[in-house]
């Protein structure tokens, strides 16, 4: 019996949603994602690695993502996914340990690869679409939109208190501890946040897949609009791995001598700004519908991100990137819950997989290519890369999809 259940005239009683449980270990995760992706170049460079070697690294971490993703959504078609979410709360223990203690770049890398390391800070993780799936089955189609935006939200303000919390090292620094230490220690608190969510994940009533073992991974009828949405969502995420957390942070780091101090409360904001888009896309969706929203935040983001790359001081820089910040992420809730109603119910696990999963593989790709492009000292050369696909992606999204609305909009 799990805490949420008490015993009541001889049967248990849900006490506590299970969405709940979802939100709190979502926001124990996107805290140590917050941190982690800022700190990670500083510890690797810290370390006496190059920046091309931080960008590899990067890349690592999202292609293992990539295949983990693959795993779960195998396995999650069979099996019961507080199970799968309990697996990778132990995986995520086990990458912050590893990082605390390992120095050598061959072995960080496969840590990278193997782990939950996550430079993005964002929605790059073998976690979500397991937490997608527990979600959609757990609330309306009438509230869907509305839980997704909180979804978001919380791990929004949580990866920003989190990239707030990246500050600790020079805190610590200051009393005496010295910046390497303090970075390894935080890697130790990325661990036990880990540990606090599994148990969190404890709680989510046992369920398995109400579709048939046999066919519960294949698409059927919405095959070729799922794999359109994949290879757009595709488009989008290589995009976004040109500018990654942890590259952004770089590109801050060098071109402008930012401290990690300055970093750190920057990125606080960037991610409450962030965090307060989705309950506006929630609300703007509602008027003009889920692609109308995220293509129409979308592309003034994108051009906020080029105008930074070539802002020639750091305030102006740090102001386009705010805006950016307010815009960019609004179409995640909106892009979640788009994909749940225009395919079957039977197909909304391998929905979810299925473009989890190339997004995850082709945000791999890029931060390697942003991390040449640093080292050849073309340093705007991401940001602008970055903003000119996604704006391709963002008409490309309006030309194939604005006529197929979900069932609200009709």
């Amino acid at each position: 019996m799990t805490l949420t259940q008490v015993m009541r005239a001889g049967r248990p009683v849900q006490r506590i949603h299970p969405t709940t449980f979802l939100f709190a270990a979502r926001a124990l995760r996107d805290m140590g994602d917050g941190f982690v992706a800022v700190l990670l170049p500083v510890y690797l460079l810290a370390l006496g690695f190059a920046p091309l070697q931080v960008g590899i690294i990067a890349t690592a971490s999202l292609l293992g993502s990539a295949l983990l993703t693959i795993t779960v959504g195998v396995l999650g078609a069979r099996h019961d996914h507080r199970r799968l979410l309990l697996a990778a709360a132990s995986l995520m223990v086990a990458t912050g340990v590893a990082f605390s203690l390992v120095n050598d770049y061959a072995l960080l890398l496969v840590i990278a690869f193997a782990g939950t390391i996550n430079p993005s800070a964002g929605s790059v993780s073998v976690f979500v679409p397991l937490e997608h799936a527990v979600l959609t089955r757990e609330v309306t189609d009438a509230t869907r939109t509305r839980m997704f935006a909180r979804y978001s939200l919380v791990g929004a303000l949580a990866g920003a208190v989190g990239a707030l919390a990246s500050a600790t090292p020079d805190l610590l620094a200051s009393a005496g501890l010295d910046q390497l230490a303090g970075i390894k220690a935080m890697f130790v608190l990325y661990a036990f946040l880990g540990l606090l969510g599994g148990l969190l994940y404890a709680q989510i009533p046992q369920r398995r897949p109400a579709t048939d073992s046999s066919t519960a991974s294949a698409l059927g009828p919405s095959r070729k609009i799922v794999f359109k949405l994949a290879a757009l969502f595709s488009l989008d995420a290589f995009a976004g791995g040109f500018v990654v957390q942890s590259l952004l942070a770089l590109w801050l780091f060098e071109k402008f001598d930012l401290s990690l101090s300055e970093a750190g409360f920057f990125f606080f904001w960037s991610g409450v700004l962030s965090a307060f888009s989705f309950p506006v896309s929630a609300w703007l969706s509602r008027h003009i519908g889920l692609i109308n929203t995220m293509v129409f935040t979308h592309i003034p983001s994108s051009i906020a991100l080029m105008l930074a790359a070539l802002a020639p001081t750091l305030p102006l820089a740090l102001v386009l990137l705010l805006i950016r910040a307010a815009l960019s992420q609004m179409d995640v809730p909106t892009r979640s819950s788009y994909v749940m109603p225009v395919v079957t119910e039977a197909e909304r696990a391998a929905a979810a997989s299925f473009t989890s999963v190339p997004r995850s593989l082709a945000a791999a790709v890029s931060p390697a290519l942003a991390g040449a492009l640093f080292a050849a000292s073309f340093r705007a050369w991401p940001l602008l890369i970055c903003g000119a696909l996604k704006i391709a992606y963002d008409l490309l999204l309006l030309m194939q999809f604005r006529h197929l609305k979900p069932p609200e909009e009709r």
